[in-house]
């Protein structure tokens, strides 16, 4: 189903949750961003979330401590870490239009419509990552689903399925902001061995990121205050409660601060 200028926000969000075929899931997601102006998003959402979001046959998906380490410097084997990143951001696509559709109607009215397009933007976003990974997989002689993956992400998601506090706090700024820290690692050794072209992606993608955690950050932060919380407070207890032991260091302190994440937040250690 293809969204139109008549379509409900959330009909085409579920779409994009439903599609079975990634490069079709990535590319819903993408023109759903490039439509966002024609839909209105001030209605509280009618569609129903699936349990689970539409999945090709592959990858297989195995135990995340079983996933073989990616080393970068054979073909192969950055073959490998692109598809562990194109799953990523395939997975991240499922999050953003899910956090949108199960949670759009929680937000208060007046600041629906900008929670439900900041969220399209950042299914938009994580959709071109896919496209663009796949374009360098295919350069490196493998595809999407030919190397098995893990469904961590997802598990995430379904850890805080009825917990709208719970899902910014540990998609975004738990499991996005990892991201932070360890791409501009992953783009200086593809530098180095030469694979430029997939550095630039990346390069495109942490740039992305920043403005993705900065969105979980600032509605956190909003919701949490209208909700009567203390948003450090409320954020440690939730981390506690989906993700005991919290982030780990060490941390990219300049890519958090330019997506506004509090420092004291995470850099201190988490209550126990």
């Amino acid at each position: 189903m293809s969204p139109t200028a008549t379509t409900a926000w959330d009909s085409a969000l579920l779409a994009v949750l439903n599609e079975t075929e990634a490069a079709k899931k990535a590319a819903l997601a993408e023109q759903v961003f490039a439509n966002a102006e024609t839909f209105d998003l001030t209605h509280a959402h009618l569609a129903k979330t699936p349990a689970k979001p539409g999945r090709p046959a592959k990858p297989e998906l195995i135990d995340p401590a079983k996933v073989p380490r990616r080393r970068l410097g054979s073909e192969a084997g950055r073959g490998a870490l692109l598809h562990a990143l194109a799953h990523i951001e395939l997975n991240a696509v499922d999050l953003a239009a899910d956090l949108a559709v199960r949670f759009g109607s929680e937000v208060p009215d007046e600041d629906r419509a900008a929670f439900v397009r900041d969220w399209i933007q950042v299914a938009g976003e994580e959709g071109l990552h896919f496209r663009l990974l796949c374009e360098r997989l295919a350069a490196h002689n493998t595809a999407y689903g030919d190397h098995p993956a893990h469904n961590g992400l997802w598990d995430a998601a379904q850890k805080t399925s009825e917990d709208l506090l719970g899902r910014l706090a540990i998609a975004p700024m738990i499991l996005e902001a990892r991201g932070l820290d360890v791409t501009p690692g992953l783009i200086e050794k593809l530098t180095q061995v030469g694979d430029e072209k997939s550095a630039r992606v990346l390069q495109r993608i942490y740039d992305d990121e920043i403005g993705h955690v900065r969105t979980g950050v600032r509605w956190f932060i909003k919701l949490a205050t209208a909700r009567g919380h203390d948003p450090e407070q409320a954020f440690h207890a939730l981390v506690a409660r989906y993700f005991p032991g919290g982030p780990k260091p060490p941390f990219n302190v300049w890519a958090r601060g330019e997506a506004e994440f509090p420092h004291d937040w995470y850099a201190a250690g988490m209550p126990q």
